[in-house]
């Protein structure tokens, strides 16, 4: 057995390109550490509808050169086989390590397969990479990122030409390719070939970003921006100073791109402790801004943080959600309005109410984005499409002009958006949501949770019965088969399901209780908090996490 895993080390070695996993790995090698060495070579990281995500590091379960090199060759032998030979493919990347390896990498692969490659000029938002792809008329896009993943991932998302991530069966079929890749000795790899393009993409992304915006509507907004040690900062300080709205305060500490993340211990807004720098720059403030914006580390995700009473609180993506909704269903907008299964129902209200089609999806941007006729699309993890036909993707760049629209309308009312939220809850009944999210070591313990919740499912959460279940592993009417439980309760709802990007078990809660009258509102806020709380520990305790 250590002898099959010892030649199985040495072979990869042989073939690795880069000088860092190599010495790396020869010294796993020569120390005969077999117990991280199956952890390297126990399999291979699976290429999925998130592309590939992964710690970096030697051998085929770490993201590295040899890895990309071969997922590229597959997407490469897909799209040809798909008659796309000598179609164009757009490659973007973030800062993080590796990424611009990875980059060059895949555009060599591209170029020795045949097709032409374009290489985006520097690390940039993951939406212009997506943005790019419509723009120049590629056939497919490949964004180097781990989004807000910890310091030590990268990852590599793959789209088509329509701009929207890839989805069954297109990832099984490119899988399928980069398992058939003998070995990278046969992949051609020249050095030059490709191009590196310039700012006039950038400049056009740019220029779109104009369009999300009412002509003549107020820009007086304040705002503190952090760009989370990410790619955001000097494509939304352009976009925001194109709009006319003041320059933003930046979080100093957090305003360059460093793929170590020093000051946070995940990049990820949603983390606890991510924001209090930016609530520190906020109280800072000599002049009190109307509201913080902070982008991921690749700015596809936005997000809001608004004063209430004395300090600041980050709003939750359903309530973003629904205030851009809000927002747009005021200027008019016509079309679909999207959003996932673990989102808020709030936005189907509003929608209804508004006569326009609403829709719900699986979790994920490349399932809101191919709603028919979208044209508002979100998700509860941050992410907002406002401009669908510009970026067919979550965009946290047009996300942040346009919530930063709305506080300067509400401004010039005299309102905030709490003031909107309120307004909101009184009109449609108060949708309060919550999370409960473990992470863990081990992943067979989420596979335990969700099999220990289907073979003893609970019969009631806080005392609600449960008037309806759902497999989601059998599909809908309306949705694809997968990995998922949904739990209809009387005035509530519970979906739970493994995570897609991060080793955790995700449940998503939500409880709907009917508001009178804005005076109503503090009781009907308590009886939401006592609510969610019940059913986290009722949850909690039926699934044995």
């Amino acid at each position: 057995m250590h002898e099959e895993l010892i030649a199985q080390a040495q072979a990869w070695l042989t073939e690795d390109p880069d000088p860092e996993t190599r010495t790396e790995l020869a010294r796993l090698i020569d120390a005969e550490d077999h117990t991280e060495l199956a952890a390297r070579f126990g399999g291979t990281l699976q290429f999925g509808t998130a592309g590939l995500r992964g710690e970096l590091g030697a051998g085929p379960m770490r993201m590295n050169r040899s890895v990309v090199i071969r997922a590229a060759a597959g997407l490469a032998a897909y799209l040809k086989k798909q008659g796309r030979t000598g179609g164009l493919v757009v490659i973007g990347y973030d800062a993080r390590h590796k990424s611009h390896d990875f980059a060059q990498d895949t555009a060599a692969v591209m170029t020795g397969a045949g097709l032409r490659a374009a290489v985006l000029p520097r690390p940039l938002p993951t939406p212009v990479l997506a943005f790019a792809i419509r723009h120049l008329g590629a056939v497919a896009g490949v964004e180097v990122t781990a989004s807000h993943n910890p310091p030590r991932d990268n990852g590599y998302k793959v789209y088509l030409g329509d701009g929207s991530q890839i989805v069954p069966p297109a990832d099984i079929d490119i899988a399928a390719e980069i398992a058939a890749v003998p070995s990278l000795t046969t992949v051609r790899r020249p050095t030059e070939g490709w191009d590196t393009l310039d700012d006039s993409v950038l400049d056009a992304y740019l220029a779109r970003t104009d369009a999300v915006l009412s002509e003549g509507s107020p820009r007086t907004a304040r705002t503190v921006y952090t760009a989370m040690h990410g790619v955001g900062k000097d494509v939304l300080l352009a976009a925001f100073a194109r709009a006319g709205f003041p320059a933003p305060v930046l979080v100093a500490e957090q305003a360059d791109p460093d793929p170590e993340f020093p000051t946070v211990a995940f990049p990820n807004p949603e983390e606890p402790g991510a924001m209090d720098l930016a609530f520190a720059t906020a109280r800072a403030c000599e002049t009190a801004p109307d509201l913080i914006i902070a982008n991921d580390p690749d700015a596809d995700r936005c997000a809001v943080a608004v004063q209430d009473g004395t300090d600041w609180r980050m709003l939750r993506g359903d309530e973003v959600g629904a205030l851009l909704a809000a927002h747009l269903v005021r200027r008019g907008a016509t079309g679909t309005f999207a959003e996932s299964i673990v989102s808020s129902s709030l936005l189907g209200r509003i929608a209804e109410k508004a006569g326009l089609r609403h829709v719900e999806t699986l979790t994920g941007f490349k399932w809101i984005a191919r709603a028919e006729g979208l044209r508002y699309g979100y998700e509860e993890a941050l992410g907002y499409c406002v401009d669908p036909d510009g970026v067919r993707d979550k965009d946290g760049i047009t996300a942040a002009l346009l919530i930063t629209e709305l506080a300067s309308q509400l401004k010039e009312e005299g309102r905030t958006l709490l003031d909107l939220l309120d307004d909101l809850a009184v009109e449609h009944g108060l949708h309060a949501t919550d999370q409960l999210s473990v992470r863990v070591e081990d992943l067979s313990l989420i596979a335990a949770a969700m099999r220990r919740l289907r073979e003893q499912p609970p019969t009631e959460l806080a005392g609600l019965p449960i008037t309806r279940t759902d497999d989601l592993t059998r599909g809908t009417a309306e949705l694809p088969p997968t990995d998922g439980l949904r739990y209809t309760l009387d005035g509530a709802r519970v979906i739970v399901r493994p995570s897609g990007t991060e080793p955790k078990l995700k449940c998503y809660l939500e409880v709907v209780v009917p508001v009178g009258s804005h005076e109503d509102l503090p009781a009907a806020r308590a009886q939401a908090t006592a609510l969610l709380e019940s059913i986290k520990r009722d949850l909690s305790t039926a699934a044995g996490i």
